[in-house]
């Protein structure tokens, strides 16, 4: 099997600088590609590879990709701070690894314009990042992993940890405002004015649990994890408690046969949902990632490679041509805005959004998640 995904993660690699194969929105819209978070989940997942193979045509693929958008002078082409998108600081994430293997200083100065973004970020009163300056006082659990990961580890690398703080609090505002005690599972988004159609006027969230916004908020916890200092204590164990508690939270509704987890998570036995693959692949990442860690007991391990089993098994498929492709991937989902009715957090939305294959929002933490396996078989 580790041969079949090997030449399947060849197959993306034939894509050209600015024409990806795996970013199947911007195929489908024909729109000019701008640095992005689908990239990115591509090109942190190429570099996880790289860093566990030691093949340097990752390494290689990856620096020509982003190369394509950085210019000598730091700046990024299709990239505006202005527009107050936590989603396009995911991608700058692999800067930090450009910098680290390269030492080229567009990287260094690229870093920094995407930090001047996290300094100006609006917030709700509570103190946590709007997700987009085009959805003000949300907050979404995807933001979390979009931003907040940049954020640790540029505190952690670069600014001697003086913000720790100020994330471990966004953290605990999430947990406070959008957990249900009763499902263990967290809400996609909250408005902190309550207005949004979506909203519940009484606690601003939205109306469901869906999985990929659980899975970006998992991995965000680990990945966290991954680049924090453990001498700072109490905000490492903090960290580490919400990890574990949304793991176990998760896991309660495991597909029995798959080990898989539905697109809305508590809702597998209604008409019309189905076992999703980019938020079943973040869990089964964060899972084999945190048993790494020893963030989990050693007896998570079998449930995470069983995860990504189940996922290779369904939906890692060959045509009749012999093409590899991944499937099952919701292709996207979102809250509103006030002018898009649909996207209303209805258990009907959800299960209506396109499902889709070779996406990276399912590509990248699938290969995530293998870089993982991986590990555990060496």
């Amino acid at each position: 099997m580790i041969k079949v995904i090997d030449e399947y993660i060849d197959k993306l690699l034939t894509s050209k600088p600015g024409e990806p194969l795996w970013n199947i929105e911007v195929i489908r819209s024909g729109k000019p590609l701008k640095w992005n978070y689908i990239d990115g989940c591509m090109m942190n997942s190429l570099i996880s590879l790289y860093e566990t193979t030691h093949n340097e045509k990752y390494l290689n693929f990856v620096k020509s990709y982003v190369d394509y958008f950085v210019t000598e002078d730091g700046n990024i082409k299709g990239y505006d701070k202005s527009h107050y998108s936590t989603d396009d600081v995911a991608e700058s994430r692999v800067l930090f690894d450009l910098y680290k293997y390269f030492k080229e200083e567009k990287y260094s100065k690229a870093i920094e314009l995407s930090y001047q973004q996290v300094l100006e970020q609006p917030r709700t009163k509570e103190g946590n990042f709007w997700h987009k300056k085009i959805y003000p006082n949300q907050v979404w659990l995807d933001g979390l992993y979009m931003m907040q990961v940049f954020y640790m580890r540029y505190e952690t690398e670069r600014n001697g940890y003086q913000h720790y703080s100020d994330i471990i609090k966004q953290y605990k505002n999430v947990r406070r405002l959008m957990y249900d005690e009763k499902a263990l599972l967290y809400y996609h988004g909250y408005d902190e004015s309550r207005k949004m159609f979506w909203a519940d006027k009484v606690t601003g969230c939205s109306k469901n649990f869906w999985l990929r916004a659980i899975g970006w908020y998992i991995v965000s916890l680990v990945d966290n994890l991954g680049y924090m200092d453990e001498q700072m204590y109490d905000e490492y164990h903090t960290l580490k408690t919400l990890f574990k508690e949304a793991i176990d939270g998760i896991l309660t509704y495991q597909d029995y046969e798959t080990k898989m987890f539905y697109q809305v998570v508590d809702k597998g036995h209604l008409k019309g949902n189905y076992l999703e693959t980019s938020g079943s692949s973040m869990i089964a990442y964060a899972i084999l990632k945190g048993v790494r860690l020893r963030l989990l007991p050693d007896r998570y391990l079998k449930i995470g490679l069983d995860i990504f089993d189940g996922i290779t098994k369904k939906y890692l498929t060959v045509t009749e041509d012999g093409s590899l492709n991944l499937g099952g991937i919701c292709l996207v989902a979102g809250l509103g805005p006030e002018n898009n009715l649909r996207r209303d957090g209805s258990y009907e939305y959800y299960i209506s959004e396109p499902v889709v294959e070779n996406d990276a929002k399912g590509v990248g933490p699938y290969i995530m998640a293998y870089t993982e396996v991986i590990k555990v078989n060496k």
